[in-house]
C-alpha cells in the first residue's frame, strides 16, 4: 500500500471512530476532547469531512476552547474542497458579516455551490437573497423555484416564505388558499410566525 493510501486509510478510520462516538453512541456525556482530537488528526491529513467538523468543534466549543477564527478556517478548507455544509457555512459568515465584512455576493457564491448540491438552508437563503436582491439581482422567479427546493424537504422557514409570496403575489399569482398552504405547513413545524400568520385565514 502507498504512504497516500495508507495515510486516507489512516484518516477516514479516525473519523470514523470520532464520528460514531460524537453521533451514534448512546452515552449521554461525549467524550468532546477525544472526538476533536480524532477530527484534528483526521483533518489535518486532507480528510474533508473531518475538517468540516473540526469547524464546528471550534465553533461551538466542543472539546476545545471556543474560537470562531478558527471554525472560518476550517469551514473554508472543507468549503474550498467542496463540502456543501460547510460552503454554506461560509456564505452565512459573509451574509451576516461576522468575522468577515458583509458581502452579499460572496454569500451569494457560497450558497449557490451549496445550494447545487442540495444544502437545504442554502437553498432558503439563496431565495431570500433573490427575493431581495442582495448580492444578486432580485429575481422572483428564482427566489420561489429555491424555496420551493427547500420547502419540499420542509424547511419551516422557507414554508413561511412561501406562504408570504402567495399572500402578498410576490413571483406568483396571489393566492389565499396556497398561502394558507404553506403557512399551515410552517405552523405544524412550531414556526411561530407560520402560526401567527395562520389565525389571518381561520
Amino acid at each position: 500500500m502507498s504512504n497516500l493510501k495508507s495515510i486516507k486509510k489512516l484518516s477516514d478510520e479516525l473519523f470514523t471512530k470520532a464520528y460514531n462516538l460524537a453521533f451514534e453512541s448512546k452515552e449521554k456525556i461525549k467524550p468532546w476532547t477525544h472526538i476533536f482530537n480524532l477530527w484534528l488528526e483526521a483533518a489535518t491529513n486532507g480528510h474533508v469531512r473531518a475538517q468540516f467538523y473540526v469547524g464546528t468543534c471550534y465553533d461551538f466549543g466542543h472539546g476545545v476552547e471556543k474560537d470562531i477564527q478558527k471554525a472560518f478556517d476550517w469551514y473554508l478548507k472543507a468549503a474550498l474542497r467542496g463540502k456543501m455544509e460547510a460552503q454554506y457555512n461560509i456564505g452565512f459568515f459573509y451574509h451576516n458579516g461576522e468575522l468577515v465584512d458583509q458581502d452579499y455576493e460572496k454569500s451569494v457564491y457560497w450558497y449557490s455551490l451549496a445550494a447545487k448540491q442540495g444544502d437545504t438552508e442554502a437553498q432558503r437563503d439563496l431565495g431570500y437573497s433573490y427575493i431581495y436582491g442582495l448580492g444578486i439581482e432580485k429575481d422572483y422567479s428564482k427566489a420561489i423555484y429555491w424555496y420551493k427546493k427547500a420547502a419540499v424537504k420542509s424547511d419551516p422557514k422557507a414554508l413561511y416564505n412561501l406562504g408570504l409570496c402567495y399572500e402578498f403575489g410576490d413571483g406568483v399569482t396571489q393566492s389565499d388558499r396556497w398561502a394558507k398552504y404553506y403557512y399551515k405547513k410552517g405552523s405544524n413545524l412550531k414556526h411561530r410566525k407560520s402560526t401567527f400568520k395562520l389565525k389571518k385565514y381561520k
